[in-house]
């Protein structure tokens, strides 16, 4: 059962409920109790599970420790502290894993010279063991066991499959989860659900406490902490929620007061003149771009155009500089010798990089959580207020950042999605359970549907991944996939096969694949390199730019893509889309409502003022912005239609000898790229001949040759076949291709390392090329290629909610109004700018913008 807690406990009580001389150093250092540490301390305390959601720098992660600290320090004075393992902390940053060593020791290293005074001492061990830690020093846990074990998902699936140092763990009274939200929505999170019910099997008594930021709904991510009913007894969780607990100063910036009538030089000079002005009034600040391209260009921009501000005084931090550099910028940002640090995603989770007064978001970040979590790092310590600036590029973020601003104000969070019923990781799991001892059947199902993620997980679906492992699928032999587990069909036992088993488990765990550059080739000539990711998005006859060479994607084998010249043809696909992050589903339902609540103040005759006068009410935008806003949406109001909550747009305009069919369906680029796929696939069969996709997150553009009728072509799909049409049109693309891979190697169908080798990328690639062949051949449903498919089109693209916009088409819930127009509308121009964006000068893109809002003006002032 999942209960909120609505009142804290007394300060007396929090203090009677820890070891005196804890409570001692708490009023020394922090002079009393933030407030996650007065819900939860006595909770903890009292061995309850719980959930504590507050943002960053309220003493979360203190909280959890302080009760087990405590009862540690109790257990000691007893003479009762044994040799083993009482509390696991898991992380899913090794940087944090060693922050929180850091801040564990220095108050420990307190509390003991206090201890000594007193004639007492208290040998309390931290340890951390993750995929970084030296031969030696795990070999000590193993005679030593530290008392406070902290880790990563991976290495916890590790120890548990780890005869002598798993009976360390045995009894264990607390598992601390942190950055729960984070690992809670994708298949980490999957690995780490069923390996705490492994850490439940053997510490039936496991206390479980989840530390997150702000998150929702929040009850899910509660029955994520604690698992399902055990022997029908559901399991219980407290959950705190502590939303508006420091004062919080954000704003939406707009460097120009008019976005689209002015030139690319005049809005750089202005942005980083902004920058500029906002950095050289602080302290600290952090910025954060949605690419790592980006970042670089921040850093190099700052540099060039204000050298004696910013000359050794700021960094960048994103994922592909070495590990080394980040660790010295964010040490160097802890003793404040940085000015400012740009960072694309990295910087976002809670590592601890010292005193930073603002945050500044260049673009938007997609979505309200993703917002708050990077904002918090503002203010860091336990008064400071948060404070965070977004400054907009164009007026699509305009209106984005002013509607998610609006819900971040008023705490209304997009939901975490947590992944269900992932085979790959289901098949990993199975093996670790059994590489030390025969387990029945039964038990390991009863175990495997207690994990959140499984609780819906069919017999059916266990028993084809267990005749998998089992070898039942005699084809793949030939592939070299052998049988990894025997089972007694009369007994209902099942047990590993092979005296490597456990080194082969051992040294594949892990949901996180290998990723490599993919060399592109016209011919034998190289052209280039991209990131693998992006060929996520390519299909057959797609164009995109490298290298300043436009080239249409034929085909890919291993690590390398076969290309030809496309002189001439506009790019479908943007070299940046891998890295972009997409806008949420209920962020851009929020945005929807927004344009509703604006198309029905036109439609009234309202006046500018009033309407102005709204979205300053509404979006807490200044007068600048709310301009921007209003033109914006009065100039699309006049020539063709607002598209809103309840009504698509769809645009049908003919441009170069091109049809475009432009689908305004604000829903993110994860539904878009469902929904694409489906008309793509349609209008394809309809055309007989290939459709260019341009995808973004407020819709997508059809692109082809011909004629065809918009009308007949939202006909051609249906709700009920959607499923049916992603399977076919995913059968030879890239994207099922590399997922495919990923999930082979998750479910050990390909091994990484073996008897001491480790396989490369591009063998991993080429043995899942193969390997997909045979599977395909053998059967279609077979489990691991189901879940490459549902990977695809539930993580990668949302095709559930893609799903339902079509029944709500269907059943008339969502009307689509169809527009032959001279030229695309203003809602449309960055998403058709999109496909120009690598092949245009900058200047050039603002410019072709510019020449199309200019025919939109035309078009509205001859029919004023």
């Amino acid at each position: 059962m999942i209960t909120r807690l609505t009142q804290k406990y007394p300060e007396k009580e929090v203090y009677a409920s820890l070891h005196p001389l804890l409570g001692g150093y708490f009023k020394h250092h922090f002079k009393g109790f933030t407030e996650p540490q007065l819900y939860s301390i006595v909770s903890i305390h009292r061995r309850q599970s719980i959930l504590v959601s507050a943002p960053t720098g309220t003493g979360k992660t203190l909280s959890a420790f302080a009760a087990v600290l405590s009862e540690l320090m109790h257990l000691s004075d007893a003479q009762q502290l044994e040799n083993r393992v009482y509390c696991v902390y898991v992380s899913p940053l090794r940087a944090l894993s060693n922050d929180i060593e850091k801040n564990l020791k220095e108050p420990l290293a307190e509390l003991q010279a206090a201890a000594k005074k007193l004639g007492k001492e208290y040998p309390i061990r931290v340890g951390v063991r993750t995929g970084d830690t030296p031969q030696s020093e795990r070999a000590a846990m193993l005679k030593k066991p530290p008392h406070i074990l902290i880790t990563t998902p991976e290495t916890l699936a590790i120890i548990l499959a780890a005869p002598k140092f798993s009976q360390s763990m045995n009894e264990a009274r607390w598992v601390i989860v942190d950055e729960i939200h984070s690992l809670a929505s994708g298949k980490r999170g999957t690995l780490l659900s069923l390996s705490l019910e492994g850490l439940n099997r053997i510490s039936p008594n496991l206390t479980r406490v989840g530390l997150s930021a702000t998150v929702a709904p929040l009850e899910e991510v509660a029955h994520y902490l604690v698992g399902n009913k055990e022997y029908e007894k559901p399991r219980d969780c407290l959950v705190v929620d502590i939303a508006h607990f420091k004062e919080m100063d954000m704003k939406v910036i707009s460097p120009l007061p008019d976005l689209i009538n002015t030139s690319q030089k005049k809005m750089d000079e202005a942005v980083y003149n902004t920058l500029d002005d906002l950095i050289g009034t602080h302290r600290t600040t952090l910025i954060f771009t949605n690419t790592r391209a980006a970042t670089e260009r921040v850093v190099h921009h700052l540099k060039d155009k204000f050298p004696s501000k910013y000359e050794g005084l700021i960094g960048a931090h994103h994922s592909s500089l070495s590990r080394e550099h980040r660790l010295q910028v964010e040490n160097r940002l802890k003793k404040g010798e940085l000015k400012v640090c740009v960072s694309s995603t990295s910087l976002e989770l809670g590592i601890d990089i010292g005193y930073i007064d603002l945050v500044i978001l260049l673009g938007s970040p997609k979505g309200v959580a993703r917002a708050l979590q990077r904002i918090g790092r503002a203010g860091h310590k336990l008064h400071d207020m948060v404070k965070g600036r977004i400054v907009v590029l164009d007026r699509d973020d305009l209106v984005e950042c002013g509607v998610l601003l609006k819900n971040a104000i008023e705490k209304n969070i997009d939901r975490v999605y947590v992944p269900k019923n992932c085979l790959d990781v289901l098949a990993q799991h199975i093996f670790g359970l059994v590489v030390n001892d025969p387990r029945s059947i039964e038990e390991v199902y009863a175990e495997i549907t207690r994990a959140y993620p499984y609780s819906t997980l069919p017999r059916q679906e266990f028993q084809e991944v267990l005749n998998y492992l089992s070898g039942v699928y005699a084809g793949l032999e030939v592939r070299h996939v052998y049988a990894k587990i025997w089972i007694d069909e009369k007994t209902g036992i099942m047990g590993k096969r092979g005296k490597m088993a456990r080194m082969l488990y051992m040294t594949n765990v892990g949901t996180i694949p290998d990723e490599a550059k993919i060399k592109v080739k016209i011919g034998e000539h190289t052209i280039g390199t991209f990131d693998e990711a992006f060929l996520d998005r390519l299909h057959r006859g797609d164009t995109f730019v490298l290298g300043g060479n436009t080239l249409e994607f034929q085909f890919a084998r291993g690590m390398t893509v076969q290309a030809k010249g496309a002189t001439g043809k506009i790019p479908t696909v943007p070299s940046w889309i891998s890295e972009m992050l997409p806008l949420s589903y209920d962020l851009a339902l929020e945005i929807q409502k927004f344009r509703r609540l604006m198309h029905e103040k036109f439609a009234a005759k309202k006046t500018k003022g009033e309407i102005m006068k709204f979205v300053d009410d509404y979006l807490y935008v200044d007068k600048n912005a709310s301009n921007a806003i209003y033109e914006y949406f009065w100039q699309q109001y006049k020539y063709a239609e607002i598209p809103r909550h309840g009504l698509i747009l769809l645009e049908h305009v003919k441009e170069e000898g091109m049809t475009n069919f432009v689908f305004h369906t604000l829903f993110g680029r994860r539904v878009n790229d469902a929904l694409s796929r489906g008309y793509a696939y349609a209008l394809g069969r309809m055309t007989h001949q290939d459709v260019d996709i341009l995808l973004g997150d407020n819709g997508f553009v059809l692109r082809f040759g011909g004629k065809v009728s918009p009308e007949k072509l939202i006909r051609m799909v249906h709700s009920w076949e959607l499923p049916k049409i992603m399977k076919v049109a995913l059968r030879s693309s890239e994207v099922l291709r590399r997922r495919f891979r990923h999930c082979a190697t998750r479910s050990l169908m390909i091994l990484r390392t073996y008897m001491g080798r480790t396989k490369s990328v591009g063998r991993q690639q080429m043995s899942s090329r193969l390997l997909l062949s045979a599977v395909q051949r053998i059967d279609e449903n077979f489990p691991i290629l189901r879940e490459a498919r549902r990977e695809v089109m539930e993580d990668l693209m949302d095709l559930p909610h893609a799903k339902e916009i079509v029944t709500a088409i269907e059943q008339g819930m969502i009307g689509i109004k169809i527009m032959p127009l001279e030229t695309f509308s203003p809602f449309s121009f960055n998403l058709v700018a999109q496909g120009h964006y690598d092949v245009m000068h900058i200047e050039d893109r603002l410019t072709f913008i510019k020449r199309m809002h200019e025919k939109v003006m035309q078009h509205v002032e001859q029919n004023a």
